[in-house]
């Protein structure tokens, strides 16, 4: 009988993808494994960076996936002058109350866009550290939970760009996956000028998933088995990234736990009631590579921890039957 449940919950779970993909395929052409991936954070209400260059559909992106929940969506545009208060809200003195009245700011939300975070300077950055971790705003000595389902989706540019502030290692680390859109081959790109030239597919987007079946998927998602060995070939690549000669600052527990329920969520997505090694290997890079800090010595061969998270996987061995 519980068996006959799992497998109805996990058909439910990839229901759930195909139709979101399908949907936002309607929006962003292209880039099917990018929404994959995006589907795997909001089915663990883990947090995603979207890293590019501007103009390649970042912030389409997130609002094409935000217009597909029915959940509370707020945006929040970073610049230079954003104050922490701009975020996480404002005790203000009410004259008809004659009273303090707490305001709260766009970080009280289900889904919330931080666009283009890497603009703000690191106080303001600050502020998102407890709502991401914790899922609570303090304030004026009062602890604020924030509504569940919560998903920060965040889009940076390159920090080579001018005005951009590098994100600090804590709150990399409270991403659970990093993602770059890149270029659309000429292909895409002659399909996005057929699209979005006489019109705006986003506005014609209608929710498809409510908040409580949301909440009951990501439940599913959770009970997804993931066996000794390969919760243990899970150990051995993060612990790889601390032994690395290339590697200043390996992942963290939180980095092993991102990847443990990242290749859950992966697994129900696929249709599957168990995680295979596979799935653990394609999640890698997206869930490891944005905490590791490099050597300066790698840092002057041009080294990427994208391409040590993969040299990783590749030398360590893959647990077989």
């Amino acid at each position: 009988m519980q068996a006959a449940s799992t497998k109805t919950a996990i058909q439910a779970v990839q229901q759930f993808g195909a139709d979101i993909q399908a949907q936002i395929g309607r929006v962003v052409v292209g880039k099917t494994e990018i929404v994959e991936l995006l589907l795997v954070a909001l089915l663990c209400e883990g947090h995603v960076l979207l890293e590019d260059v501007p103009g390649t559909g970042k912030t389409t992106l997130a609002r094409a996936l935000a217009r597909t929940l029915d959940c509370e969506f707020r945006r929040m545009q970073f610049t230079p002058d954003v104050l922490p208060t701009d975020v996480t809200g404002l005790s203000y003195f009410n004259q008809k109350l004659a009273d303090f009245v707490f305001r709260p700011g766009p970080i009280f939300a289900q889904i919330v866009l931080a666009d283009e975070i890497n603009r703000a300077t690191p106080r303001t950055q600050s502020a998102l550290l407890e709502a991401m971790q914790e899922r609570t705003v303090t304030l004026d000595g009062e602890t604020r939970p924030l509504p569940r389902p919560f998903l920060v989706l965040a889009t940076q540019n390159p920090i080579e760009l001018e005005g951009t502030f590098p994100l600090p290692e804590a709150q990399l680390d409270r991403f659970l996956l990093k993602l770059s859109l890149g270029y659309p081959t000429a292909e895409e790109e002659d399909s996005i000028l057929l699209r979005h030239g006489n019109a705006d597919p986003l506005a014609e987007m209608q929710p498809i998933v409510r908040a409580d079946e949301l909440h009951a998927l990501q439940r599913a998602v959770a009970h997804v088995a993931v066996s000794d060995v390969v919760r243990q070939y899970l150990v051995a690549l993060v612990r790889a990234t601390r032994t690395s000669d290339d590697l200043e600052l390996g992942a963290s527990p939180r980095g092993s736990l991102a990847l443990y329920r990242a290749s859950q969520a992966y697994a129900a997505l696929n249709g599957r009631p168990f995680v295979l090694p596979d799935d653990v290997k394609r999640l890698a890079v997206p869930a490891l590579a944005h905490r590791l800090v490099l050597q300066p010595e790698a840092r002057l061969r041009s080294r990427s921890t994208a391409t040590i998270v993969q040299h990783i996987v590749e030398r360590v061995p893959v647990p077989v039957e």
